[in-house]
């Protein structure tokens, strides 16, 4: 019936049935919908594990349509909703397990506080009486029987042998004590507890028992619902190292970078002070040339100077040498001075 209803949604619409006047409030129903179920979209619904079951946890709320799911699974958003369809299930089966697990808890107690088989009674003193007879009997029969061993008596020792063992079933009987009737189904059935369901087993059960609730619907379903859970973390924590080791290395990357450009400013802090230093060089040369430039210049100034002093005296020195003796010549010719000689 299911099947065939399915099919005819599938060709006629899901409103195949309603009247106009409900078509005209009806919206068809998509896989983003609040109503449609997340995690029988992405994976199982935990309601569909435990039908008819201790577990049972009922039918669920929203709508399971594999219509739907297959829409989903064909829709380009389909990988952005799977990180939040996951997570939902996994919120939903951790749920699930730490309620199970409480109920384990519970059951690990409740068979450890198993009332243990009380201790044998004492024995009495007419028992031990007893008991202290029969141990002297025994071991002087045992003494016997050596010394007719060495003896080469076989026969005798044989036959005290045999009521060495006599004496011992009656020391066994007075020393072995009664059982109630709780020791022995104690010790007839021990219970165990299943760890994946929380199902109590009979320990040391027949193989077709355990069998057959290894193969049933309560552990397979918490057995998926555990595998999931572990699938779930396990892929989250492999993601959260992925992600600290690409902050790691997109750190180390940073780092070099910094560094790399730290070496190329220094390289450039270098260049520049050489540049400075091969400037301030440079203007100290020029400096010392103009200094020894202006020197030589005023050097050849002064050689210039001297020269045109050493010149112009020697023009005066021999105007003056001319006028002198021009001046003797004049005064030896003058009337004057001729008289006066006379």
């Amino acid at each position: 019936m299911d099947a065939q209803r399915a099919l005819l949604d599938e060709l006629m619409g899901a409103a195949r049935n309603l009247t106009d006047e409900e078509k005209k409030g009806y919206r068809e129903i998509k896989w983003d919908d609040k109503e449609v179920c997340a995690p029988y979209m992405i994976r199982f619904c935990p309601h569909d594990l435990f039908v008819n079951t201790r577990s049972d946890l009922g039918p669920c709320p929203r709508v399971h349509d594999q219509k739907l799911k297959e829409s989903f699974e064909n829709s380009p958003r389909h990988d952005s909703y799977v990180p939040r369809f996951e997570a939902e299930l996994a919120q939903f089966c951790e749920k699930l397990v730490a309620d199970l697990d409480r109920k384990v808890r519970r059951g690990r107690e409740r068979l450890d506080q198993e009332v243990e088989p009380p201790p044998p009674p004492p024995i009495s003193a007419e028992k031990a009486e007893q008991l202290s007879v029969l141990e002297e009997k025994i071991k002087n029969l045992l003494e016997q029987v050596e010394s007719l061993g060495e003896a080469g008596k076989v026969d005798e020792a044989e036959a005290l042998m045999r009521k060495v063992e006599s004496l011992n079933l009656e020391k066994a009987a007075l020393t072995q004590q009664p059982q109630n009737a709780a020791t022995m189904l104690t010790q007839e059935k021990k219970m165990a507890l299943c760890e994946i369901c929380g199902s109590f087993l009979v320990a040391n059960d027949a193989v077709e028992r355990t069998q057959s609730h290894i193969t049933g619907k309560q552990h397979i379903g918490y057995g998926m619902v555990r595998d999931y859970l572990a699938e779930y973390k396990e892929a989250k924590e492999k993601a959260r190292e992925e992600e600290r080791l690409a902050r790691e290395k997109e750190a180390e990357e940073r780092r070099k970078q910094r560094e790399k450009e730290n070496e190329s400013k220094n390289r450039r802090s270098i260049s520049s002070e050489r540049d400075r230093h091969r400037d301030r060089d440079y203007g100290r040369d020029r400096e010392r040339s103009r200094e020894w430039n202006n020197r030589g210049n005023r050097d050849e100034g002064r050689g210039m100077d001297r020269r045109r002093q050493y010149d112009r005296n020697g023009r005066d020195g021999g105007r003056n040498t001319y006028h002198g003796r021009e001046r003797e010549r004049s005064r030896s010719r003058s009337p004057v001075r001729h008289g006066h000689r006379r």
